[in-house]
């Protein structure tokens, strides 16, 4: 926790209210998330329960389990569970962009142009937590591999046929909701407490309504006080009045409401299984038919009521985060995440197998370079895009910002023409770990598309540093232009107020891999280089 984020929580804690940590918003919102909340069933993570889902706030849609252990149940509802869910993560593989590229061909070496396409948006998810991922990644690895009555061997009980389908798209989401920066799956829990602090745990900010309470707290009543009160309110019945749904339960709910509510589900469809098929049976299965339908509408209403809260959680969470500006790196990242749902959408249309259960060592090892370098990224994208995150480096003596003073034009003469190599003086308030010769970089040039951020990064090198007058002076040496005199707007004037950081401002490529093939048994390699890949049998069997 950085020195301004403990400030910023110690604010929070004597105001009673959230303090923000940023002057913008650091994650990309759509126009039209879907709102996902789940609800599993106690002591079994991989059990699914229920999901309450939609892209209307007005007009959530409710799936549920009547018997989490019944195999055909949890199968009926992933089936309506993809019902909607799949229409929406397809809809966005229609409009697409063509861009034109090269790439070097395979046997000749050279460089031919290629066209590629790339969807024009991509979908969204807005989960409660994160907990409420890893129910998805779960759902998603269980179901992924699934055989179909549509299969050559369905085995004794096969899926619905979109639920393989459903299981290939959650572990997509899932695995890119750990890129850095990625958002095609976002916890709000995580986005509210990345752009506000609160003044409690970080731990005690994965309750939704807790965290929430620090943004309205109710009349008279503090933060603290707020959230102790969403965390255990409860109503006239004992029930919770913000039950902790996504995707876990609260105990007296299962106890006093859930369990009593499957078991009279359960014992009415036993009913129905008893109701003989003859005429003279008739009306007593219509009176088991409608105890079953009775007893489905109740446990219907107690889980929606268990869900609904949550819900509105989330959408007023979207409010809040809407009304920050939206930071300029933003569309370079969405553009990111755009590639990802366009490759996929690609490999699921070539009828490319599943994702493994477990990567072999290469795949795995881009995998973490990605992300390494993706975290190095959006470190530097938003310190670039927000004044308030980088003060927070400012603090950290990573970068300095002041006044420049002084612009002194110097050549290098030591090559065969000479080269600008200027010297800026900046007056600042910082004490930057800024020896000389130490190498430091400033973005400039035209801003970006959402109007934050720098264009070009800009190269010097640090010359003198004086603490007691609070001057460092450094030699600019690139991001001049290549002509003798400096391109107009490329050096700061007297005056101006310029920042410069001590890391740099694009992260660096990886060494680059073998392929999987190449690489020796113990990595993954031949021989036997598809056992790590495989499918292996089904789960839930």
């Amino acid at each position: 926790m950085s020195l301004l984020t403990t400030l910023a929580r110690l604010r929070a804690v004597r105001g009673g209210r959230a303090e923000p940590l940023t002057t913008v918003r650091h994650r990309h919102l759509s126009e039209r998330p879907m709102v996902v909340v789940p609800l599993a069933a106690a002591g079994e993570s991989g059990a699914p329960l229920a999901v309450l889902l939609g892209t209307d706030r007005r007009a959530p849609r409710l799936h549920l389990v009547p018997q989490p252990l019944n195999r055909t149940q949890r199968f009926d509802f992933l089936a309506a569970f993809a019902a909607d869910l799949l229409p929406y993560v397809q809809s966005f593989g229609d409009e697409v962009e063509h861009l034109e590229g090269s790439e070097r061909d395979p046997e000749t070496g050279e460089k031919v142009p290629v066209v590629r396409e790339l969807c024009a948006d991509a979908p969204q998810l807005i989960v409660p937590n994160p907990g409420a991922v890893e129910h998805l990644a779960v759902l998603g690895r269980s179901t992924r591999f699934r055989r179909t009555a549509e299969d050559p061997d369905p085995g004794p009980y096969p899926a619905p046929p979109q639920v393989p389908l459903l299981g290939r798209w959650l572990t997509h989401l899932t695995e890119r909701a750990q890129v850095p920066g990625s958002c095609m799956l976002l916890p709000m829990t995580s986005l509210l407490a990345r752009h506000w602090a609160t003044g409690q745990s970080h731990l005690e900010d994965q309750h939704l309504a807790a965290q929430l309470a620090w943004h309205f707290p109710a009349p008279g009543l503090s933060g603290a006080r707020s959230a102790e009160l969403a965390e255990t309110e409860r109503d006239a019945e004992g029930r919770l009045v913000h039950p902790p749904a996504g995707p876990a339960t609260d105990p007296r709910f299962d106890e006093k409401v859930l369990a009593p509510a499957i078991s009279r589900h359960d014992a009415a469809v036993a009913a129905l299984r008893s109701a003989g098929p003859g005429p003279s049976d008739r009306a007593g299965q219509q009176a088991a038919e409608l105890l079953v339908k009775d007893a489905r509408e109740r446990l219907a209403s107690a889980l929606e009521s268990a869900l609904l809260p949550t819900w509105e959680d989330v959408w007023r969470g979207l409010d809040l985060l809407r009304s920050l500006p939206a930071a300029g790196h933003l569309a370079e990242r969405w553009e990111g995440d755009r590639w990802s749902y366009t490759g996929h959408r690609d490999r699921v249309a070539a009828g490319e197998p599943p994702q493994p259960r477990r990567d072999d060592a290469v795949t795995a090892a881009r995998k973490l370079a990605q992300r390494e370098r993706e975290q190095v990224r959006l470190d530097i994208q938003e310190a670039l895009d927000d004044p308030l995150v980088m003060a927070e480096h400012r603090l950290a003596g990573e970068a300095f910002s002041g006044e420049v003073v002084e612009v002194a034009l110097e050549y290098d003469t030591s090559g065969r023409s000479p080269k600008p190599r200027p010297l800026v003086t900046v007056r600042t308030p910082d004490r930057p770990h800024a020896d000389p010769g130490r190498e430091v970089h400033r973005a400039w040039g035209a801003p970006r598309a959402e109007g934050q951020g720098g264009g070009a990064a800009q190269r010097a090198v640090v010359v003198a540093a004086d603490p007691a007058e609070g001057t460092v002076t450094v030699r600019v040496v690139s991001g001049m232009g290549r002509r003798r005199e400096p391109e107009p707007g490329s050096l700061p004037e007297p005056g101006e107020t310029v920042t410069f950081t001590l890391f740099e401002l694009t992260p660096r490529q990886s060494a680059p891999l073998p392929e999987p093939d190449d690489t020796p048994w113990t990595h993954g390699g031949p021989p036997g280089a598809d056992q790590a890949s495989s499918g292996g049998p089904d789960e839930w069997e």
